[in-house]
This record gives structure tokens, C-alpha cells and sequence, in this order.
């Protein structure tokens, strides 16, 4: 999806249900889609269970907001989050927000957000219930975020499955290829991510959209199509389906 750097953004955090381990990436990935101006956590601090958090605020600049579980059983660090949010949406003094969580509880509030005109980003781990992922303009998977891959554990919870590449890659050409069957290669990834938010190319195991098209060799055909003059030559990627009974 096309990008803003000029973007404000604000940075809410559930940390009852996001780790710190991964806040540096989590943050360098923010600064792709804009600036981060407003940066929260939302927990209960007195407890010993966020003590990997409050190693991290400072050095990241992270502001906490402290929420005392009332009552058990009830998630009071989620209202808060939502109260703020909703402050803030009001206030008019950022272009979108980062919530990061893999708590479907913020479903509402991010397609609330959504209405109002802003643009939101969800971060969370690849267990992350479907309707959140799906209530936000981009989802980023944490796990893609780490320099190095996660041990993963005899008792921890399954994965979602990532969606199969090749109807995801064709239905978004089908929506959008010109007459003669060609689209571009930005065109293609808009699509994509219009239709599956948690769509990105590190997810299949490369950097790069351009990367991962090249890859399906079998059934897409690319090629370079080079536009303006002199020092201001761009070189731009166009694809279509390959023809029935073509060669790789």
C-alpha cells in the first residue's frame, strides 16, 4: 500500500498482549508508514508480568500508561487503550494509529477509526484473531519483525495459516489487469493488501514484492518497463497471468 513518511502516527500498545522483545523492529517498521509522535504502553505496571516492558520504555522513549486491573477477569488495560484512542482521534493531531496487540478486543476500535478517516496499522503475532487482522488498512506480523526466529515451545498456541499465494496473487490481477492482461507490479501489491491486510512478502520468506513475483515463475510473467528521459529514467515492473500451455 502507498506510504506517507509525513505521516503522524500514534503508537498504542497493549502490553498485556505484545512482547518487548521485538519494540526496536516494531518501531523501525512504524517509521516506514510515518512518525511515530505519540508513543503509549498500556498496563498495569505494579505487577511483575510487564517487567520486560519496563526495561524498554525509557530507551524507546514509550510513555506508561498505568491501568490497575479493578476487577478479575476484566480487561481494564483495553478500555483505556480505547478511551485514549478515541482522544486522540478527536483531537485531530495525528494522520493514523499503530495498535499494537493480538487481542481482538480492538476490532471495533479500529474499524471505528476507520470511519473517521484515518488510516490504521495493526502489529501482532501471527495467532492474532482474523477480524482484527482483516478491521485494519495493513496487519504486520511481529514474527517476520525479529532479527532471529523465535524458539517455539511444546505448549504454545497454533498459528493461522498463512493464505495460499497463487489465488491470492490471481484474483487481485483479475480485479485490476488492463485489456491486455497487464498491471503493475505497485498496482498489484495495493490490491493485495486491499484484499488480505496481513499480506507481506516477508511473510513467504523474501524482502521484496518485486523478489516474491519473479518467484512464481510458473504461472506469472514479468516484465521491465522503463519510462522518462536522460537521468530520470525509472524502470517500473509489469506482470500478467502467463498463458495456458506457456513455458517458465
Amino acid at each position: 500500500m502507498a506510504t506517507n513518511p509525513n505521516q503522524k502516527l500514534a503508537v498504542l500498545i497493549d502490553a498485556d498482549n505484545a512482547q518487548a522483545s521485538v519494540i526496536q523492529e516494531l518501531l523501525a517498521e512504524v517509521s516506514r508508514y510515518g512518525t511515530a509522535t505519540i508513543k503509549r504502553a498500556y498496563g498495569d505496571w505494579t505487577t511483575t508480568n510487564l517487567k520486560g516492558w519496563k526495561d524498554v520504555l525509557h530507551t524507546m522513549a514509550i510513555q506508561p500508561i498505568q491501568q490497575f486491573a479493578y476487577t478479575s477477569g476484566k480487561n481494564a488495560t483495553d478500555s483505556a487503550l480505547i478511551i485514549d484512542a478515541m482522544d486522540v482521534l478527536h483531537a485531530g493531531s495525528v494522520d493514523g494509529f499503530c495498535l499494537v496487540s493480538s487481542d481482538s478486543d480492538f476490532t471495533r476500535l479500529a474499524t471505528r477509526i476507520r470511519e473517521a478517516g484515518l488510516v490504521v496499522y495493526g502489529f501482532g503475532e501471527r495467532k492474532t484473531p482474523e477480524p482484527f487482522v482483516a478491521a485494519c488498512d495493513k496487519f504486520i506480523y511481529t514474527e517476520i519483525l525479529r532479527t532471529e526466529p523465535e524458539e517455539i515451545k511444546p505448549d504454545q498456541e497454533p498459528v493461522a495459516e498463512l493464505p495460499k499465494l497463487k489465488p491470492m496473487i490471481l484474483n487481485a490481477l483479475n480485479a485490476i489487469a488492463r485489456e491486455d492482461g497487464w498491471t503493475t507490479l505497485s498496482a498489484l501489491g495495493s490490491q493485495i493488501n486491499r484484499s488480505h491486510p496481513s499480506f507481506d512478502p516477508r511473510n513467504y520468506g523474501v524482502a521484496k514484492l518485486g523478489e516474491l513475483i519473479r518467484q512464481q515463475s510458473a504461472y506469472l510473467e514479468v516484465k521491465e518497463v522503463k519510462s522518462g528521459e536522460g537521468d530520470a529514467v525509472q524502470t517500473h515492473l509489469h506482470v500478467r497471468r502467463k498463458a495456458a500451455g506457456a513455458k517458465a
